[in-house]
């Protein structure tokens, strides 16, 4: 077992720091309101595959943080050793499924800035010239190249295709061999060689600052919907199903989060997707409650119907253990699940990756916080000629569904990823 060696300590920032200023290249990125984490190049990989590939890191990860020697000075969550992580959604997904352990960590979070220094303990630590050295990086903001702008066009999964398959789904639900099931389709587009995803990414977190802005070895994206947080014992969780655009004017828009929260079909959808969530948490939990009606959630460009969830811990179970656990909920999968996954490989003609698999980080003591991989996509680096971006987004399909409604909700959907590369 690979033998770390790490450093936390308070960093004083300077007047007017910001997180989204001190992205490096090929960014490890946790923010949301510009609070959580950055990491900086890598000091270890975990990879797994199949259906215990969360089990598996959960367990590979307290092994490695048993062997490490960690000096925190800081004491908070996401201080010490920390793991990024990307999960596929699927078991049998040719994606792997990944935590990744930066070389430096830089954290900010309820007034405090801290920096993280990571190493193989055969390199003997990392020297006080080191981190002083890296503050200093740290404290200037970065240089990004501009914005790139991107056409995306349907992929293997075209419009009209998607449509049939919903209507294919709902008359599997009509004929009650299943309650809902979550539908995606997906987008490309091409991008240059060389390209920097910093200054798009800080877009994308400037617009949506509510979400959980991410990046993990090649999967980004802002994200509306914490699957689970962990946090010295408290567990959280927000729910997001049922969706309605935004209005152009306050009256408009406040008719739609009217009409949404009173509507039967999304109301039905939602109250799946809790029930689900609170099943699968229960087990880890001495107590856990739910909201009893779902709130309008609005952002920029949609409006949710959302439910937060609270839970007290019962075990030493990490982070990444409650989301090996959730995962895959009844908003991104469907009910029941074993049918759901099983309509969305019959339907889908793409493997999803990991498009709506937990994306987040947990550090040594177990705790973190883990977002569905949603409003966003996965860069794949081609050769010299260039790389791409493919995104997705689904929809939750239950017997009321309209195919061409659903269409619209993937296009709503879409609009975060579309603007950041216009």
């Amino acid at each position: 077992m690979q033998q770390l060696q790490v450093n936390s300590r308070e960093f004083d920032a300077p007047a007017a720091w910001s997180a989204l200023d001190h992205l490096p290249k090929n960014p490890l990125v946790f923010l949301k309101n510009g609070e959580g984490l950055i990491g900086f190049g890598e000091a270890a990989r975990l990879t797994a595959r199949g259906e215990t590939r969360m089990s598996e890191l959960a367990t590979r990860w307290r092994e490695l943080c048993a062997a490490a020697t960690i000096d925190d000075e800081v004491r908070a969550s996401g201080s010490g050793l920390v793991a990024f992580g990307s999960m596929a959604f699927a078991a049998d997904s040719s994606s792997e499924s990944v935590l990744v352990v930066p070389r430096f960590v830089l954290g900010h979070r309820d007034g405090r800035t801290w920096i993280s220094t990571i190493s193989a303990a055969g390199e003997g630590g990392v020297a006080a010239g080191d981190f002083e050295s890296f503050a200093e990086v740290a404290s200037e903001p970065q240089q990004y190249a501009p914005a790139v702008r991107a056409n995306f066009e349907d992929s293997s999964f075209s419009a009209v295709a998607f449509q049939v398959a919903v209507a294919e789904a709902v008359a599997h639900i009509k004929a009650h061999d299943i309650d809902k099931v979550v539908l995606a389709r997906d987008i490309r587009a091409a991008v240059p060689a060389d390209f920097d995803i910093r200054a798009n990414l800080v877009r994308m977190a400037k617009r949506f600052a509510n979400c959980w802005t991410y990046a993990v070895d090649g999967t980004f994206g802002a994200s509306p919907e914490l699957l689970v947080r962990v946090a010295k014992g408290q567990v959280s969780a927000r729910v997001l199903a049922g969706t309605a655009g935004r209005g152009t004017e306050p009256s408009i828009d406040a008719a739609i989060a009217k009409a949404l929260a009173t509507s039967g079909k999304n109301r039905s959808e939602h109250r799946f997707a809790v029930d689900s969530l609170v099943k699968s948490l229960s087990p880890y939990c001495q107590a856990i409650e739910a909201d009893a009606e779902p709130f309008s959630l609005a952002l920029p460009n949609l409006w949710h119907l959302a439910s937060d969830v609270q839970g007290v811990l019962r075990d030493e179970a990490s982070s990444l253990d409650l989301a090996a656990a959730l995962h895959p909920t009844a908003a991104v999968a469907g009910t029941p699940t074993d049918l759901a996954k099983a309509m969305i490989a019959e339907l889908e003609p793409f493997d999803r990756g990991r498009y709506a698999g937990p994306v987040g980080w947990l550090d040594a003591s177990g705790d973190g916080e883990w977002v569905i991989a949603l409003r966003g996509g996965q860069l794949t680096k081609g050769d010299g000629s260039g790389g791409s971006i493919t995104a997705y987004a689904g929809c939750g399909i239950v017997a009321e569904s309209d195919p061409e409604a659903e269409l619209a909700e993937t296009e709503l959907k879409f609009s975060p990823i579309r603007s950041a590369f216009a």
